[in-house]
């Protein structure tokens, strides 16, 4: 087995522990709650978290629970690194391919020359 089938077979194992995923950026906004006695009435907003997304070519939006925002920022996060991971899975199966055609050229070549 080449060193990229190595590589590619140690990255399909850490695919492999993933856990949920959410295909969205965690965002967080400054908002007003519209109560005039707060203290956002006087410029210092509530923190508020959403994720966007993109559906159909445009951008979405969610409210995230504040409840739920460690569980969706891991959401992300893992989605992040499954991203990062399929990169680095098609990159080794591309030199895969690559070391593949070498081959058979360099195969070729030898057996014109018989």
């Amino acid at each position: 087995m080449s060193r990229f089938e190595t590589r590619r077979e140690a990255e399909l194992q850490q695919l492999r522990t993933l856990g949920p995923v959410v295909a969205a950026s965690l965002c967080e906004r400054r908002v007003r709650c519209g109560n005039p006695a707060c203290k956002c009435a006087r410029g210092e907003k509530h923190a508020s978290w959403c994720l966007t997304y993109k559906q159909k070519g445009r951008t979405r939006t969610v409210h995230v629970p504040r409840a739920m925002l460690q569980e969706v920022e891991q959401w992300a996060k893992e989605y992040r690194r499954a991203k990062q991971l399929l990169r680095q899975i098609s990159y080794q199966s591309m030199q895969i391919i690559q070391g593949h055609v070498r081959e058979q050229r360099a195969a070729a070549r030898i057996s014109a020359k018989s």
